[in-house]
Formats: structure tokens, sequence, C-alpha cells
């Protein structure tokens, strides 16, 4: 084992490190980009498919039983591959979420497999889910496979990992730098050197095959038709507030759908998705609309001049409600793309009350659109800056960077207020209490990783040598980066602020080891702010006391 930890320390500590990981980066972005090219191929074909039973129904309804014992099938094939592989259910992001902190292993090959085909099925069915939150697990299982395959050990594992979640979020919004500050601000929470060039080279890469086998146009496109002027910016600071409102009742509605369903399923597991097809059995013949991601409801977004009021606000709600059926079932998809379309529908919503009775002028629809949707993105997900770069992309201008910031900040900070959980953190903490108390298993029986922590300014360990540092057991100093220049760790070396150290530890308890440095580290400009771990840890004991309202530390 001793040599196996000094072969992973002598790997990080190569100049090639990076080199190295941008290869890596780029097959993983291959391999991403291969499986959601064919994913999201699959679901067009899928929904192509169901369109087409619907009106051959519609024009013969004596078909209509043999539509209903059809997604009968379906729902029970979907959950049989849900027993055979349990982390395929919901979105996937969360199960990325605790592959990455090391909490689940799970089977990369089966995984891939099982999700592909649920996921086609779900579409098939008509279910009111997305693609992203799939395509994120499917890069994430691809980059854990190239892994694999390359033998590389369980750090760099969940590095490559991360990379195949951006390379799966890139593929899936045909937005790169997207894919890159999602996989960073969500999942990973880190920011060095070889993660940075490794998850860049996996998006890049895997944008490129989706664009040369889908195209190269984002699959949300709303184009400007003028700048909005800063006398107007108030109704941007309005739908900034608004949007954190409306953020935060979408994650307690769908939070409150979930646990409806766990009531209603608890002796009867998976029967709960009879309840999510049959509906959408019907919802495709009285709004067609509303089935699969809302690629139909952003049709008609780019013609949003013929769109009354009243049949935006009902396409509004009846997405969210439809979405948080199917999502609170536990079906396997994701919420993403619904997410992005109900944004998209807000800001539309508000642009055009305020085009008819606050004298907003109308050619400013458009970006209220793009606001809508970064604002809901960052209010529901709390991640602001992705928010920002996915407005950015999706219109292919950088005027909006001022409005749409002041959007998904007042948004961010508004739903903070509120005391509702984020998104993904609280699903990770209903993944992991379900799971039960963390057990040891193979990827923590004395194995070794490598992280990366920058010393704070004003943190305890400043100005200290390292030998004065408390350090939690099993982690040692393997090297200091002052400035650019590398420092040989011996005992009496002071550490000052903006010191990069490398740390070695082991992988086991290493939430808990990672808090304390955090604790020991971290700047004291960010005293009241806690890693992702910490986080996530006070979400799972709210939803062992039943106290879910609670909010988590901002």
């Amino acid at each position: 084992m001793a040599d196996s930890s000094n072969n992973v320390v002598t790997r990080r500590l190569s100049r090639r490190f990076q080199v190295y990981m941008i290869g890596e980066g780029l097959l993983v972005g291959l391999a991403g980009g291969v499986v959601v090219s064919l994913y999201r191929m699959a679901l067009s074909h899928a929904e192509a498919i169901l369109r087409l039973a619907a009106g051959v129904i519609s024009n013969n309804w004596l078909y209509l039983p043999l539509w209903f014992a059809f997604l009968v099938v379906i729902c029970g094939v979907v959950c049989r591959l849900m027993v055979l592989e349990p982390y395929t259910q919901g979105s996937g992001i969360p199960q990325i979420d605790a592959e990455v902190i090391g909490r689940i292993d799970m089977p990369c090959w089966r995984v891939l497999l099982t999700k592909f085909v649920e996921g086609t099925l779900c579409a098939l069915g008509g279910l009111s889910l997305g693609r992203e939150g799939p395509s994120v697990q499917l890069g994430g299982m691809a980059g854990k496979a190239v892994s694999k395959v390359m033998g590389r050990e369980r750090g760099e594992e969940r590095l490559l990992t991360t990379c195949g979640a951006a390379a799966g979020m890139s593929a899936a919004f045909n937005a790169p730098l997207t894919g890159v500050l999602f996989a960073i601000e969500e999942i990973h929470k880190e920011f060095n050197g070889p993660l940075i060039v490794s998850v860049m080279a996996a998006a890049i890469s895997s944008d490129f095959v989706v664009s040369q086998v889908l195209g190269v146009k984002p699959i949300l496109q709303f184009v400007f038709q003028a700048d909005l002027p800063h006398r107007s910016y108030l109704f941007v600071i309005v739908l900034g507030i608004l949007c954190g409102i409306v953020g935060a009742a979408h994650n307690k509605g769908m939070f409150a759908m979930t646990e409806q369903f766990d009531k209603i399923t608890k002796h009867a597991p998976y029967t709960r998705l009879i309840i999510p097809f049959l509906v959408s059995g019907i919802v495709i013949f009285v709004a067609p609309d509303l089935v699969c991601g809302g690629d139909a409801i952003v049709e008609r977004l780019a013609h949003q001049n013929e769109l009354a009021i009243s049949t935006v606000a009902l396409l509004l709600l009846g997405k969210y409600l439809f979405t948080t059926l199917c999502f609170g079932s536990g079906a396997p998809g994701g919420t993403l793309f619904p997410l992005c379309v109900m944004g998209a529908l807000f800001g539309c919503l508000f642009g055009k009350l305020s085009v008819s009775f606050l004298g907003l002028p109308p050619e400013y629809l458009n970006n209220f659109i793009v606001l809508g949707i970064g604002g809901l993105f960052a209010s529901v997900v709390r991640a602001p800056v992705t928010a920002v770069v996915l407005s950015f992309e999706l219109t292919g201008s950088l005027d909006a960077l001022l409005s749409v910031s002041i959007v998904s900040i007042l948004s961010y900070v508004t739903a903070n207020l509120l005391r509702v959980d984020p998104f993904y953190e609280h699903l990770l903490a209903r993944l992991l209490g379900n799971m039960g108390p963390s057990k040891p298993s193979r990827l923590q029986e004395g194995e070794k990783t490598l992280e990366t922590f920058v010393v704070g300014a004003g943190s305890p360990a400043e100005g200290k040598t390292i030998a004065e540092v408390s350090w939690p057991n099993s982690v040692r100093v393997v090297l200091i980066d002052r400035a650019g220049k590398e420092v040989i760790p011996t005992g009496k070396v002071k550490l000052e602020a903006l010191d990069s150290l490398l740390l070695i530890m082991n992988t086991e308890g290493h939430d808990e080891t990672q808090d304390q440095l955090w604790q020991l580290l971290g700047s004291s400009l960010t005293s009241n702010w806690r890693p992702k771990s910490s986080r996530v840890r006070k979400s799972l004991r709210r939803l062992r006391n039943g106290r879910s309202n609670e909010g988590p530390d901002s």
C-alpha cells in the first residue's frame, strides 16, 4: 500500500500531470459525447414515435385501450430496471455527487446501459422529464469507465467522473462553458489546476462530438432584438426577486411531492410510477405541449408574440405540476431542461405583463425570456455563475451579462433568505439518508487520496509553522506551491496566505477530514460558509428530524 501511495504522489507531483489530465479529459469528453449524442437521438426518436402514436389514436379512439396497455408495459419494464439498478432512479445528479464525495461506488457499465434504456422508455411514455440530469450521470459513468480501463487510483477516478459530468452537461445543452461551470460549481465544489484543465478538455471535446452529430446550435436559442436600456433595470430587479420566490416554491413543491409518493408507496416500491405514466397517457391528448422535456414549448416561445398571457400562464402551471408529478415519483429523468423551459415561460409571462400594464417596450420580450431562465436556474440549483454562463451561451451575446448577473444574484439571495434547500443538495441528502450510516467499502480500505487546499487570509493556519498546526489524523503536507515556486514542507516552514498545499489523506472519513481542513485553512472572510459535504449533512439531519423547511447555511 505504501508503494501505491508513493506512486500516486509521484504521478501528481509530475509536471506532466496536467498534460496527462488534458489527454484523459479529452478521452472522457469523447466517450461522454458519443454516449450523450446517442441518448439525445434516442430521446428524439422516442418523442417522435409518441406524437405519431397520439396522432393515430386521435383519429381512431378504439386504439385508446391499447395505448394505456402499452404504457403499463413500459412502466413495468422501467420498474424492473430500477429494481436491478437502484442508482438509476431520478435525475442522476445526486448519484454523481455521492460518487465524487466517495459515498457510493456505482457499477459504471450497468448504470450506463440501464439509465440509457430507462430514459428512452420514459420519453416514449411522455413523462415530463429532461435529458440533462441523465446526461450528467451518463457522462460521469463514461468518465469512470475510462478511469477503470486506464487503471487510475480512486482520487483520479473521482476527478475523471467530474470530467464526465461536465461532458454530459456540455453535450446536453450544446454549451461547453456551462458544462465546465456546472461540474466545478455544483458537483466538485473545488478549483484547482488539474481539475479545471481536464474538465475544460472534456467539455470541449464532448461539445465537438455532439456538434458533429446533431449540429452546432444550442438546444435553447433566443436572439435579443434590442439591448435592454439601464432605465428599464427596475424590471430586472423585480424579476430577480420574483425568480427567487418562484424557485423556492419550485423546490418546496418538488420536495413535498417526493414525500407524498414515499408515503403512498411505502409498502409497494416502484408501483408509484404507474401514476405519472397513466397521467401522461391523458396529457398527450389534452395538452400535448406538456409531455417530454419541453421542446414543443420552446418552439412556441420562438413565436411568443402569438401567445396570449393566459396561454403562457397555463403552460407554466401545467408544466410545473406535470414535472413535479413525474419527478416526485422517482422516475428516471431530470428536471434541468423542464426547469429552463419553466424559467423561459416565467420570464415571458413577466415580460408580457410588463408590456401590457407597465409600459415595457415589446421588443424586449426575448430579453426577459433569457433572464427568466437564468434567474430560475440560479434560485433552484443555487449555482448563479453557471446560470449567467448558461444565459450567455443560449444567446451567444454578452449584451445581457449585466442584467442576467443582477437577476441571478437577486434570485439566489432571495431563495436563500426563504430558507429552502438547494435542489440537488436536498436530493443528495435524501439519497444518503436512504442508504443509512456510511459503511467502509473497498473505496475506503486504506486507500489514499490527494487534495489541494489554499491557505486563506486570516485562517487559523496562517502564520503558523507546519509543526504548529493541528492537522487531522492521517493528513500529511506533501508540497507547498508559493507564488509558483515549490517549497519543501518541513516542520519549520511557516504557512502564508494563498499558499497552495498538496495534502495526502485517507479516503476513510474523507468528508469529516475536509471539513476539519476547511476550519483550519478557510479564510476568515468566508467563515460562515461551509463546504458541500457539511451542508449536505446538515440537510440530512433536517430530513431525519422532519424539519426540511429550514434552509442551508448561505
